[in-house]
């Protein structure tokens, strides 16, 4: 599909104005994000989302996770809260399609760019599974380097699903471990 300048300047536009209103939408509500786990695995995604939504800022999503796996099916609260945050990444994403992202200098950022261009969907989903505060900069490197939205979510959606299953399940044996069951 041959788009013209004037179409991928007004798209990239929309994609910025999405992720620049999310990110002002979590900061705004992040002091209730812990009152959304009553509504068991629902809550869970939503939290989930929010949190993987930040881009750059730190928010509580997987000490949540932990927590919500002594609670509820830790198998479950990992897809739940993987699912969110799959789709919470996009944000990182679209800021790096939109082209409008400001991109960090420095080495970090540099290897992180090399790396899902090299290895593409591979490095994304290892970049999603490992508890790393530098996700988000991959999420914008493989924007800027247009990985095809279907290929980032799968990749983020298994890492993050992953991860989350694995503190979840962490969370739910700490507890009997703590409590010397």
């Amino acid at each position: 599909m041959n788009r013209s300048p004037r179409t991928l300047a007004i798209l990239r536009l929309t994609a910025l104005l999405i992720v620049i209103t999310l990110t002002w939408l979590i900061y705004q509500l992040r002091d209730r994000a812990a009152h959304l786990a009553v509504y068991g695995y629902p809550g869970i995604f939503l939290i989930a989302l929010l949190s993987n939504a930040t881009i750059i800022l730190p928010a509580p999503g997987v000490t949540l996770v932990f927590a919500m796996g002594g609670v509820f099916n830790p198998f479950l609260v990992g897809l739940a809260a993987g699912a969110g945050g799959a789709l919470g990444e996009l944000s990182g994403y679209l800021a790096g399609f939109s082209g409008q992202a400001v991109v960090p200098e420095g080495h970090t950022y540099q290897r992180l760019s090399a790396w899902v261009q090299r290895y593409g969907m591979l490095a994304v989903f290892l970049l999603a599974a490992l508890p790393n505060p530098v996700f988000d900069l991959a999420g914008l490197a493989a924007g800027i380097l247009r990985m095809p939205l279907p290929r980032f979510l799968l990749a983020v959606w298994g890492g993050v699903t992953l991860k989350m299953i694995v503190f979840a399940w962490a969370g739910a044996h700490s507890i009997d471990w703590i409590l010397g069951h």
